[in-house]
């Protein structure tokens, strides 16, 4: 399929915090951005209608209207949300352009990429590098598989599009590595400091990591300020990446264990709290370690 094949839409499931973000970029660009608010959460989809994006109401709609159809969700339910997509393109007979865009290991990506097949659909591998692209954030997009460049499309100044290779699986594994060190560094220095609260040593701790180590301990503080509110959505991810080491016979317990720290977050009140309650209250990465210290 030619990129001078496809339509001026572009369906994005579902419009949360980071495809909110995606999809008013891709509104910014001229694209008639769709949704499928079917099932979906009524915070869902005030995000989407708050972005001004079409809502086609079922995902047979939303195929039927969109060549392109972008996956942005929790990882967990990527593999769900796959298998919805190609019932609603086969009871409809549409072959779209599938592109996942979920924080999911190559394996999970080869088992996507058959669902999508099976329904005569193209697969395009793609992994999110960076914030959502609101108020001039730029993210980068590394893509992959024979299809890639047709994601060259939406290329644009916040939404920096990147040929990852040839192979579906590369644009995921490059996220997968890159995750590992930004989200599994987070969990180790949240629960290093939460543990020092706990062990009554906090004081003594901070002055030797501003003495030794104060870029890291700055930078470990400033990453957990806005992180409770994603923990919940960081655990399939750290189990993905998991799944990533585990298949080239690397251990996969590091990550599992950052999965256990997620989760332990995911159900404190910081953890339960949206990103708009959250954003609202403006913690500090201290405030954050304190309140996550007296309710794990």
């Amino acid at each position: 399929m030619e990129t001078t094949e496809l339509n001026n839409s572009i369906g994005v499931t579902s419009p949360g915090d980071m495809g909110q973000g995606v999809a008013m970029c891709l509104k910014a660009q001229g694209f008639n951005v769709c949704m499928a608010s079917d099932g979906r959460s009524p915070r869902t989809r005030g995000l989407g209608e708050k972005a001004g994006l079409t809502d086609c109401g079922s995902l047979e709609k939303l195929v039927q209207n969109c060549d392109m159809v972008l996956s942005i969700l929790d990882p967990g339910a990527a593999v769900a949300n796959a298998r919805a997509v190609a019932a609603a393109c086969k009871a409809t007979e549409r072959k779209i352009i599938f592109v996942d865009c979920n924080a999911v290991a190559p394996q999970t990506m080869t088992e996507i990429t058959s669902i999508m097949t099976a329904v005569g659909c193209t697969t395009i591998d793609a992994g999110i590098v960076g914030p959502p692209p609101r108020q001039g954030a730029k993210q980068r997009f590394y893509v992959s598989g024979p299809n890639a460049a047709l994601m060259n499309r939406i290329n644009s100044e916040q939404i920096q599009v990147r040929i990852a290779g040839e192979k579906i699986g590369d644009a995921s594994a490059v996220k997968m590595c890159y995750a590992a060190m930004t989200k599994g560094s987070i969990a180790l220095g949240v629960e290093l400091l939460v543990a020092a609260r706990k062990l009554g040593v906090e004081q003594t701790l901070e002055a030797e990591f501003k003495a030794s180590q104060a870029e890291l301990y700055e930078s470990v503080l400033s990453r957990s300020e806005r992180m409770p509110f994603k923990a919940y959505r960081w655990v399939p991810e750290m189990n993905e990446i998991a799944k990533t080491f585990e298949g080239v016979g690397m251990t996969p317990r590091i990550l599992q264990g950052a999965a256990d720290l997620y989760a332990q977050i995911a159900a404190t009140p910081q953890g339960r709290e949206s990103p708009e309650q959250a954003r609202d209250k403006n913690r500090s990465g201290i405030d954050v370690i304190q309140g996550l210290a007296d309710t794990i």
